[in-house]
């Protein structure tokens, strides 16, 4: 799956970038009609450690879903938002099953 990625206010080291394209290609295994997913890494400026926004943005066909995280670290963001699209995904999947 492409995955288009834009880290706000700072650049994000290939390192990171390859965590996230791996925990966005497991999605495909719940859904196979993604179509494209759009990744945005934001840092905030505040004193709160929390200050690592993850944003995600998965369009499939006819229908689009966006997961915002806020964690100390983009590596938490990112599970903790993949876990969220898996099961938007696998509840997208199952209404489509039951209408045909």
């Amino acid at each position: 799956m492409k995955v288009n990625m834009q880290s706000v206010n700072f650049s994000a080291d290939k390192k990171l970038i390859d965590f996230i394209q791996k925990r966005m290609d497991k999605l495909d295994l719940f859904y196979d009609k993604v179509i494209q997913s759009d990744v945005y890494l934001k840092v905030e400026n505040t004193s709160d450690k929390e200050n690592k926004v993850f944003e995600a943005r998965v369009n499939v066909p006819g229908d689009s879903f966006v997961v915002k995280k806020q964690c100390k670290t983009f590596e938490e963001g990112a599970d903790m938002a993949v876990s969220s699209l898996e099961r938007q995904l696998k509840k997208r999947k199952e209404k489509l099953r039951s209408h045909i």
